[in-house]
């Protein structure tokens, strides 16, 4: 784990974890995570367990050409390569561990760019994880990402996330919400995260972009 974003989110996430082995959705504060939420997504389980993207920040969407919401995560990867990715996903949730990738995405002008992904189990309930918290950063940056979409990523390796730090045995299982919640009035990550898409497509729209290009879907 070498990329700011990848150990800013998880550095978060093991706040407010404490001494559970994943935190609650209702203790993630967006605003705590604001300067990264372009380069973080949320992944659901579903019944197949082949999860899909229930939240995509902009930089990921501008990344693959696309709003990605609603897509499965399967779609990001090579046709060949697709069933490890989410079999990894699948088993963050599952097992509740989290784990990164290593991947190299490819344009079709040739030209590729390595990124990492980070996947950190959330639980709806304290008895259910189907919920992932992802980023996908590039490993260096490029005038070019952004501009020209990725076609595909291809999987180089993964690892799971095994040696957190211990926690103390006295600790409680979360956090004291009231510390961790937003403050009244709030919005929770969902809607910060749609105002943020609403912000960016009226910047592109004053700037002239192709909005075929950069879709962003106002009912996120």
């Amino acid at each position: 784990m070498r990329q700011k974003t990848s150990i800013d989110i998880f550095t978060y996430w093991e706040h407010i974890r404490g001494n559970a082995d994943a935190p609650l959705r209702n203790l993630i504060q967006p605003s705590a995570i604001g300067h990264i939420l372009p380069e973080l997504f949320i992944l659901e389980n579903t019944a197949d367990d082949n999860p899909r993207f229930r939240l995509a920040g902009t930089a990921i969407c501008n990344l693959m050409g696309r709003e990605i919401r609603g897509e499965n995560f399967a779609a990001l990867w090579a046709g060949s390569q697709q069933d490890d990715p989410v079999h990894i996903a699948a088993g963050v949730m599952r097992h509740v561990v989290p784990a990164s990738i290593h991947a190299t995405g490819y344009c079709i002008s040739g030209r590729s760019m390595t990124f990492e992904l980070i996947l950190l189990p959330v639980r709806t309930s304290s008895d259910t994880c189907d919920r992932l918290l992802g980023c996908l950063t590039p490993t260096v940056y490029a005038t070019w990402l952004g501009n020209e979409r990725l076609e595909f990523l291809a999987l180089d390796r993964s690892r799971l996330l095994r040696d957190r730090p211990a926690r103390l045995a006295d600790t409680p299982p979360h956090p004291d919400p009231t510390d961790l919640l937003p403050h009244q009035g709030s919005a929770s990550l969902g809607e910060w995260m749609r105002r943020k898409l609403i912000q960016a497509k009226n910047g592109r729209e004053r700037a002239g972009i192709d909005p075929a290009r950069n879709k962003i879907d106002d009912h996120l």
